[in-house]
């Protein structure tokens, strides 16, 4: 029976299955050594395009300088890395403080904590969870600890900077830009402000409005899920897209949604502002009548062949209505083992039917992809508490650390086998590395695991990394 006690020094001890004669036992103290070697690459991606320092300079430090130990760009930092490495609780930092590896990440001068004011926090160099509990509710109104409050426009506007800059650092000036647009559901455990309970999803939950390009998030707007999915979509995208003009003035931009943000004001302004779209529309029984011949042709090769058959058709259609306009209308006419199965799509764009439907459309499911991605390995979803403004802001943080992990796979992991990977599989097999460190005066030595696997990969990335000039 394996057992656990405390050694004549207070260390605690772990016995485990022996190896022939000789006991194993274990104890923590191996001195400085992290799990989290891989957080290195994060700090050369940060130290190249700035993402977190920009997300920081969207917060005012109204605190008394001589009282200030963490500054907000290393307690962002702090909680930025913490998400981007696994951990998504605040409670975690409590031990993680002690993390010399993290420390040096954020920027710690002292990243063994041995010259804290407190004889309490020495040897611990981060900021623990009341620290920055502070810091995410800081901007309610009715906090007494309001003292670096963050601006929502700034950070609206960091977002869609850093898609500028590592997108001119990977292929200079785009010629064309897809904006998928999309809501999705952040299940309600408690009792949090904006709680609604919604009826597709049969849940309380929130629903924040996304908008993704070529990966990167450039819009994560919590909002309470009593409204319509595409409710604030024309104001995100005009912000948005204004600013990309500003950058990009020739750029062309195509915005891509389903059926949930087909609505006759979001077409209506993209095209007033020469911005091309392409939408699904929700079936209904008029659509369907228009497209009965090739329904008809559909199922009967279909009955042919035993196989699935589509037949794409195009046609002009407006609403009774609610569309000011005709617009074009591209319809395909499938048919299953299941039976009748038609789709159809609203658009501006000229191309061929079959090429706009299966290319251009149905190309928007990788969007999809990412939102999950970021929920369920960059913790979206942790919005547990009270206040909405706070959710809010931990949507942002996840938000931003996601675009960290993104850009390392952008920037650094083309043409290895984590090109197309997810960030918990980077996180576990990139930044999931055991790691020694010792210090001296002129050197910190950091000494990977001599098993760790992808040691190639790893050199590949940090080179290509440290190819990339570092940042003004």
């Amino acid at each position: 029976m394996n057992t656990q006690c405390y050694s004549d020094n207070g260390q605690l001890e772990l016995d485990f299955q022996g190896l022939g004669r000789r006991k194993i036992v274990g104890k923590f103290d191996g001195g400085h050594v992290s799990t989290d070697g891989g957080v290195l690459l994060l700090r050369e991606v940060e130290a190249r395009t700035g993402i977190i320092s920009e997300l920081a300079d969207c917060f005012t430090d109204n605190r008394d300088p001589s009282r200030i130990e963490h500054t907000v760009e290393e307690l962002v930092a702090q909680r930025v890395y913490g998400l981007a490495l696994g951990y998504e609780d605040l409670d975690d930092h409590d031990r993680l403080r002690v993390d010399p590896l993290l420390a040096i990440a954020v920027g710690k001068s002292d990243p063994t904590g041995e010259h804290r004011r407190s004889a309490g926090d020495r040897g611990k160099a981060l900021a623990g969870k009341s620290t920055l509990n502070r810091l995410e509710l800081s901007s309610e109104k009715d906090d007494r600890y309001r003292r670096t409050p963050a601006s929502v426009d700034r950070i609206r506007e960091a977002l869609v900077n850093t898609f500028i800059r590592i997108t001119e650092m990977k292929e200079g000036v785009p010629k064309r830009l897809i904006l998928d647009i999309d809501a999705t559901d952040d299940i309600i455990h408690g009792e949090q402000e904006g709680k609604f309970f919604h009826a597709y999803y049969n849940n309380y939950c929130y629903l924040p409005l996304y908008i993704f390009c070529n990966g990167h998030p450039l819009c994560a707007k919590l909002r309470r899920s009593c409204i319509d999915p595409a409710k604030g979509s024309v104001e995100e995208l005009k912000y948005i897209i204004t600013k990309l003009r500003a950058r990009w003035p020739k750029v062309r931009i195509l915005v891509r949604g389903d059926s949930g943000f087909c609505r006759d004001y979001i077409m209506s302004w993209c095209e007033d502002n020469k911005v091309d779209y392409i939408l699904g529309v929700a079936k209904n029984e008029r659509l369907k009548k228009i497209i009965g011949r090739q329904l008809y042709a559909a199922r009967k090769r279909h009955e042919e062949t035993g196989r699935a058959a589509r037949v794409f058709t195009w046609f002009w259609y407006k609403t009774k209505k609610s569309w000011r306009q005709e617009r074009r209308v591209i319809a395909k006419a499938e048919h299953l083992d299941k039976g009748s199965n038609p789709r159809f799509i609203v658009t501006t764009l000229p191309d061929s039917d079959r090429k706009l439907y299966e290319e251009v459309y149905c190309a928007r499911g990788e969007m999809e992809n990412r939102i999950k991605e970021q929920q369920l390995d960059l913790f979206a979803d942790r919005t547990s508490t009270h206040y909405m403004t706070s959710n809010q802001l931990r949507l942002w943080f996840s938000t931003f650390a996601y675009i960290l992990m993104n850009a390392c796979r952008v920037l650094g992991m083309e043409g290895t086998s984590f090109a197309r990977a997810q960030c918990g599989t980077i996180r576990l097999k990139l930044l999931k590395i055991g790691a020694v460190l010792r210090f001296s005066v002129r050197r910190v030595l950091v000494s990977f695991a001599c098993g760790y696997p992808w040691t190639d990969d790893y050199s590949i990335i940090h080179r290509r990394l440290c190819s990339i000039p570092l940042r003004a």
